[in-house]
C-alpha cells in the first residue's frame, strides 16, 4: 500500500512508486507469516496460550518449537509498532489531525467490534463444539456466551489505536509542523544501549506484571509494553530522519551476525542454565526474578538486533516486488485479522487424527498459512471491506 493511501495498522506506507521502500511491505507479508506459524506453533506445543492447545510433549521438538516462540515474541510485534508508526508521521501531516483521528477510529474501531462482537463467538464455539464436545447450537450458545468484549489478536489494533490518539494529542499540544528530513542513523553503540535500556525497563514492569498476565478486556501483556511503546515512538523519530532510506546493508550483515550469536550460542546457555538450576519457566517470565533479567535482557537484545538486520538487507535485497507479493502484501491485515478463524478450524479438522501434535503441526502450518492468504486475498476483494482492510 503506498504512502499516499488510507494507512492500516499493518498494510500501511511503503513507497511502491518511488521504489525507495517497497521492501517494507515484504516484510509485513513476512511478518503477518510469522504470526501465523507463531500461534499454530503454540497450538501444538510452543510456550503460550491460545484458544485451543494441543500440546506436545517430546523434548526434542519442545526445544526448537520454544525457540521459535521465544524468538518471534521478541521483535515481531514490536516490529509491527515501529513500521506503523513510521509512516504515521506522513499521514498525520497529509490528512490533519481531524481527518486522520476519523481515519484511524474507521480503520481500527470498526475491525474492533468486528473481532469482538462477530468473530470471537465464532471462534469459541467452534472449540466449545469440536475440541470439547458439547453438542449445541450456534443460537444456544450464543445465548450463553458472555466475554463480550474481546479483542482477541486484535489487541494489537487496540494499542495502535490508543498510540495514535495519543499521539495526535501530543502533536496538537506541540504543534510541530517541521517536515521530514534526511538524517542520519544511530550508531551500533547507540542501538546496543537501546536494546539494554528495553531490557531493564521490561524486567522492573514484569516484576509487577509478569508476561502472560493480560489486562482485560482488552488483551494487553503489559510485560511487553516497554518495548511497544519504545518502538512505537521510536517509529516516529525514524519517519522525521527517514530511516528505513539510508540503513545500510553493512549495518545489517553485522546486526545478522549477533542475532546468529544470540540464538545459536546464547539461548542454549540460557536453556542450560534452567536445567542446571532447575528453574521452572514462570521464573523467566518476571516477579523479579534473577532468570527474568537474564531473559529480558536475551529477547531485548535478540528482537532490536533482528529488526535492525532485517531492515538493512531487506533494504538491499529485497526492494522489489513482484505482483504476486503485492497481492499479499495487500491481503495482511486480513490475514492478521482472520487467521484465529483459519487455524481453529484446522485444528478442529485434524483433531480426531491419532498422531503427536508435532506431526499435525507440519500439516496444519502451512496449511494455516495459505488458506489464511486465500480468505484475506478474497475478502479484500469485496466492496466495504476493501475500504476498512
Amino acid at each position: 500500500m503506498q504512502v499516499q493511501s488510507v494507512v492500516s495498522p499493518i498494510t500501511a506506507g511503503s513507497n511502491t512508486q518511488t521504489g525507495k521502500i517497497v521492501y517494507i511491505d515484504n516484510l509485513k507479508v513476512m511478518l503477518t507469516v510469522l504470526v501465523v506459524l507463531h500461534h499454530t506453533f503454540i497450538t501444538y506445543g510452543g510456550p503460550g496460550s491460545w484458544y485451543y492447545t494441543e500440546k506436545t510433549t517430546h523434548v526434542a521438538v519442545l526445544i526448537p518449537m520454544t525457540l521459535f516462540v521465544a524468538t518471534n515474541q521478541s521483535f515481531f510485534m514490536g516490529f509491527f509498532f515501529f513500521i506503523s508508526a513510521y509512516f504515521t508521521e506522513s499521514s498525520f501531516h497529509k490528512k490533519r489531525a481531524a481527518r486522520f483521528t476519523v481515519d484511524r477510529l474507521k480503520r481500527l474501531g470498526i475491525p474492533l467490534i468486528f473481532y469482538s462482537f462477530i468473530l470471537s463467538p465464532v471462534l469459541s464455539y467452534l472449540v466449545y463444539r469440536f475440541a470439547l464436545g458439547h453438542d449445541i447450537s450456534y443460537i444456544d450458545y450464543l445465548h450463553g456466551f458472555h466475554p463480550w468484549i474481546d479483542f482477541g489478536v486484535l489487541w494489537f489494533v487496540a494499542a495502535l489505536l490508543l498510540f495514535s490518539l495519543l499521539y495526535v494529542g501530543i502533536m496538537l499540544l506541540f504543534k510541530r509542523n517541521k517536515p521530514s528530513q534526511l538524517g542520519k542513523l544511530p550508531s551500533v553503540y547507540t542501538i546496543v544501549l537501546f536494546a539494554l535500556t528495553l531490557a531493564l525497563g521490561s524486567y522492573l514492569v514484569r516484576s509487577v506484571f509478569p508476561v502472560g498476565w493480560v489486562l482485560k478486556p482488552v488483551g494487553f501483556q503489559l510485560g511487553h509494553f516497554v518495548q511497544y511503546i519504545a518502538l512505537f515512538a521510536l517509529g516516529i523519530v525514524a519517519s522525521r530522519g527517514q530511516w528505513l532510506q539510508i540503513v545500510s546493508y553493512k549495518m545489517g550483515k553485522g546486526f545478522a551476525a549477533m542475532v546468529a550469536f544470540m540464538i545459536v550460542v546464547l539461548f542454549p546457555v540460557i536453556y542450560y542454565i534452567k536445567i542446571v538450576t532447575n528453574s521452572p519457566l514462570e521464573t523467566f517470565n518476571g516477579d523479579g526474578h534473577w532468570q527474568s533479567l537474564m531473559y529480558a535482557c536475551w529477547e531485548q537484545f535478540t528482537g532490536i538486533f533482528i529488526i535492525v538486520a532485517l531492515l538493512g538487507i531487506a533494504r538491499q535485497k529485497w526492494n522489489s516486488q513482484s505482483a504476486f507479493m503485492k497481492n499479499m502484501s495487500r491481503a495482511t491485515f486480513a490475514v492478521y485479522i482472520f487467521h484465529p478463524l483459519v487455524l481453529i478450524s484446522l485444528s478442529m479438522l485434524f483433531r480426531p487424527w491419532n498422531a503427536d501434535p508435532a506431526i499435525k503441526l507440519l500439516f496444519v502450518a502451512p496449511l494455516a498459512v495459505i488458506g489464511s492468504f486465500a480468505l484475506g486475498s478474497l475478502l479484500v476483494r469485496i466492496p466495504g471491506v476493501k475500504a476498512i482492510i
